[in-house]
């Protein structure tokens, strides 16, 4: 057992590593072949061809593209991805600075979704074809279908122009940016460990609405999921004879059906969290919140492809995890696993 599983542990480190490269190459060929011109953007449209030629050289635009990687990868694996344009900051620097405002909004976002979507999906299927089936079906098409950069526009309507029951675009209101100390970069455990309630309660509200609209299009997937699983397993034998000996819905639910659809919603989680880290770059942009996504979008705007590049190679490489934790999870989980390991 032991003999296989690292081997099963070593064959997916491999895969992941391969992933990892064929993502940081396709990444940076787009990043080259795009119709972007970072050279202009640093010296200006108005500059003389020397000055343009000199700076192209210094960036080392001027090179075969498959020098341009090599010099790239070698950096890369020095820990240096080059210097944003945007900035004029080290890209490790500035994606430090922005990551932790994502990955806040991006944790609250899953949670709220599995505290909602889990219990949904279950309760549905238990009660397959009545009208609370019919309602999570509706609200699950409803929020797979409509974007989120719609949901964002109309939630600030709404609740923050119109009724003023939330704060606005940002992480806390201007006048209280800066008041807390960064230790975590996290600013709800920041204000927390600061002490500043003020701080805390104004990101608080702040953060609900963003992170509300963004958990409603994973709820909406994870819902469905965990619906399928369960009609799935009250079909099993098992349930039917816990049922035959009159054993609670409670019961069946955390003593039988949970261990069994354990390791299908780890994955459904793992894939969902990862599609928030990606997905909320248009959240970001709607509420402008200073996080990867918009510095990504800023970037690209102006052809930082530095920037664009290492932000990719961050989130894709969170989400290659995600799965591959994932993927480990079926070894501890999943009894069949561990029967065909033994």
């Amino acid at each position: 057992m032991k003999e296989f599983t690292l081997l099963e542990l070593g064959k997916r480190l491999g895969q992941l590593l391969v992933s990892l490269f064929l993502l940081l190459v396709v990444t940076f060929v787009i990043g080259r072949v795009l119709p972007t011109d970072p050279v202009g953007a640093i010296v200006g449209e108005l500059a003389d061809p020397a000055a343009y030629a000199a700076m192209r050289a210094r960036l080392g635009l001027d090179l075969p593209i498959y020098q341009q990687f090599w010099v790239y990868l070698t950096s890369l694996l020095q820990g240096d991805l080059g210097t944003a344009i945007l900035t004029g900051n080290p890209v490790v620097n500035d994606l430090a600075s922005a990551f932790p405002a994502t990955l806040e909004l991006a944790t609250l976002a899953i949670i709220l979704s599995t505290a909602i979507g889990v219990p949904l999906g279950m309760t549905a299927a238990f009660f397959r074809d009545s009208w609370f089936d019919q309602f999570a079906r509706v609200i699950s098409l409803v929020g797979h279908s409509i974007p989120v950069f719609w949901f964002g526009i109309v939630g600030l309507v709404i609740f923050y122009a119109t009724l003023n029951w939330v704060g606005g675009p940002g992480r806390v209101d201007v006048y209280l940016e800066g008041l807390v100390e960064p230790q975590t970069g996290l600013l709800l455990i920041d204000s927390l460990l600061a002490g500043d309630q003020e701080v805390f309660w104004n990101a608080v509200n702040h953060i609900i609405l963003p992170a509300c609209i963004l958990a409603y299009s994973a709820m909406a997937y994870i819902t469905r999921m965990t619906r399928s699983f369960t009609l799935e397993q009250l079909n099993q034998d098992y349930v039917i004879a816990a049922r035959a000996k009159g054993a609670s819905n409670w019961r069946i639910v955390s003593g039988h059906l949970l261990p069994n659809i354990a390791v299908q919603l780890v994955t459904v989680l793992a894939i969902s969290y990862g599609s928030l880290l990606e997905g909320a770059v248009v959240t970001e942009v709607v509420f402008s919140w200073p996080g990867i996504g918009q510095y990504m979008t800023s970037a690209l705007m102006i052809g930082d492809m530095n920037a664009v590049v290492a932000g990719t190679l961050i989130i894709g490489f969170i989400f290659m995890m995600l799965n591959f934790l994932s993927d480990l999870a079926y070894l501890v989980l999943d009894p069949r696993t561990r029967e065909v390991t033994a």
